[in-house]
């Protein structure tokens, strides 16, 4: 079984890689304050256009160290997500947020160290509308990648990568080879070599 360490010692982009260069989500999605980094389960959500009452909701439904994963309806900007809702998610053990939608507050969230990524900063209100649309469905789509609950969501200062649950042992081994195939390219450009014969491309 695949342990939380051990997935934060590999990059996104490795992963990315290693999954057969799949599940890159929109390269939108950013960290909201430098250094933010996450791994965990993902548990997906839908919220209205606007309307953020289905975030505390899925905050108290998800378990501990699920990343909450968000898809609004539409795409105008709105700030989904702040410190409130942080300190909740921290309360709750929460792994993390990724959202393709906006989030405020981005120097408390920093302070608080709970690791959130979004497509935008936006100080626009949300309200809380019980009649609205959303919920937390099995599945939602952002960009290409449809994200499936339990899949593994990890992200860094480079995105975010979704691997499939079914495939993430696979994955995993696939990276780790991937990392040591890399150092010793690394360490075989420092002692002269060039990439054009490292990667047979004369």
């Amino acid at each position: 079984m695949t342990t939380k360490s051990e997935v934060t010692k590999l990059p996104s982009a490795t992963l990315h890689e290693a999954a057969g260069r799949t599940g890159a989500l929109p390269s939108r999605i950013r960290p909201a304050y430098p250094g933010a980094k996450l791994a965990g389960p993902a548990y997906p959500v839908i919220c209205a256009s606007g309307d953020n009452l289905w975030l505390h909701r899925a905050v108290y439904q998800a378990s501990p160290g699920d990343v909450l994963v968000v898809a609004p309806t539409d795409d105008v900007d709105y700030g989904y997500w702040g410190e409130i809702l942080s300190e909740a998610a921290i309360a709750r053990g929460l792994g993390g947020l990724v959202i393709d939608g906006g989030v405020r507050d981005t120097g408390l969230l920093a302070a608080a160290g709970f690791p959130v990524f979004s497509s935008s900063i936006c100080i626009r209100g949300t309200v809380k509308n019980p009649a609205a649309p959303g919920g937390t469905p099995s599945a939602v789509t952002l960009g290409e990648v449809r994200v499936s609950r339990g899949d593994l969501i990890v992200g860094d200062a480079d995105g975010v990568v979704c691997v499939d649950r079914e495939d993430i042992d696979s994955v995993m081994t696939a990276a780790v080879e991937r990392e040591a195939k890399e150092e010793h390219i690394i360490q075989a450009i420092r002692a002269g070599q060039s990439t054009l014969d490292l990667f047979g491309l004369r």
